[in-house]
C-alpha cells in the first residue's frame, strides 16, 4: 500500500501562522521534504517536531523526485514544504506532484499562509480579480514584454521580486503601465512588516532615498482603466510626444497604453496610414 504525499503550508514570517492541523501533519509524516532543510529546522524546533528531512529544490528536483516517488511507493508518508508559504507557488513542488498523481498516490494539500494572498488583502487594491505572475523575468526586455502583455488585463497584477531589483521592477512598471496605483509589500508578517502605497515612481523614489533595500517583496498593481476618448488622430499624438522629446517606438507604446490599443495595432496604423 502507498503512503501519502502531503503539501504543507508553513509560516512566510511569524512562526504563529500555521495551522494545528499542518503542525500535526508534519509531526506524523515519515519524511519531511524541504527546500532548505536548514530554513525548515528552525520551524520544526520551535514546535518540538523531530522528524527526518531531506532537501527538495530546483537544483536537485529532478533526480529527488524519482527518489521521493519511490519511497512513496513503498509505503512513506511524506510532508512537502517550502521555505515559506504555500508548496509550489513560485516553489518547487510540481513535479513530485504530478509524479505522485500519476502513480497512484493520494495528494492532499493544507491551506495556509501565501504572501500573494496576504499581501492582496491589505493592499487597497481591488479583490475582486487578481493575476499572480510569480517572479518578474531578470532580463529588463523579457520584463517589459510580460508588462506591456498585461497592460489591458482588468485585474491586480501580483509578482514576488528580489531587493535588489524592485526598483528596476518600479521602473518597468512605470514604463509599460504608466501611474497606476501600486503598493509594495516587504516583509509581510515580520518585525518590519511595510506596505508602500503611491504610483510605480512615488514608491521608487521613496526606496531609492534608503541607505538599503531589504526583505521579501510583493509587488501589486492595480487594474487598468478605460481609456480617456481621445480623437486625435494617432500619427499626431506619437509626433506630439516625439516633438516633446520622446522615443519613437515609446511614443507608439505611451499613445497605445492611453487608448487601450496593442503596441502592434498603433504600429500598424501609422504604416497604413502613410
Amino acid at each position: 500500500m502507498s503512503g501519502q504525499l502531503y503539501l504543507v503550508a508553513t509560516p512566510i514570517g511569524n512562526l504563529e501562522d500555521i495551522t494545528y492541523r499542518a503542525v500535526r501533519i508534519l509531526r506524523e509524516a515519515d519524511l519531511i521534504a524541504c527546500e532548505d532543510t536548514r530554513q525548515t529546522s528552525k520551524l520544526l524546533h520551535h514546535y518540538d517536531i523531530q522528524k527526518p528531512t531531506i532537501s527538495y529544490h530546483e537544483h536537485n528536483e529532478t533526480e529527488r523526485t524519482e527518489e521521493l516517488v519511490s519511497r512513496l511507493l513503498a509505503g512513506t508518508t511524506i510532508a512537502l514544504v517550502t521555505d515559506a508559504g504555500t508548496p509550489l507557488v513560485s516553489d518547487p513542488g510540481y513535479r513530485l506532484v504530478r509524479a505522485a498523481i500519476e502513480c497512484g498516490v493520494p495528494v492532499y494539500a493544507l491551506p495556509g499562509p501565501s504572501a500573494a494572498l496576504t499581501a492582496l488583502a491589505a493592499s487597497g487594491l481591488p479583490t475582486d480579480s487578481f493575476h499572480f505572475g510569480g517572479f518578474l523575468p531578470v532580463k529588463p526586455g523579457q520584463r517589459a514584454k510580460v508588462l506591456e502583455a498585461l497592460a489591458e488585463e482588468h485585474a491586480t497584477l501580483i509578482f514576488y521580486e528580489a531587493p535588489h531589483r524592485i526598483l528596476e521592477a518600479l521602473e518597468a512598471v512605470e514604463s509599460a503601465l504608466g501611474p497606476r496605483n501600486v503598493v509594495v509589500a516587504r516583509e509581510l508578517t515580520k518585525l518590519h512588516e511595510e506596505y508602500l502605497r503611491g504610483t510605480a515612481a512615488e514608491i521608487r523614489e521613496q526606496l531609492a532615498a534608503r541607505d538599503s533595500i531589504k526583505g521579501e517583496m510583493t509587488l501589486l498593481i492595480g487594474k487598468a482603466t478605460a481609456p480617456l476618448p481621445d480623437d486625435t488622430p494617432l500619427e499626431e499624438a506619437v509626433q506630439s510626444l516625439i516633438t516633446g522629446g520622446v522615443a519613437r517606438m515609446d511614443a507608439i507604446k505611451q499613445v497605445a497604453r492611453r487608448r487601450g490599443l496593442s503596441k502592434r495595432v498603433v504600429y500598424d496604423q501609422l504604416l497604413h496610414d502613410r
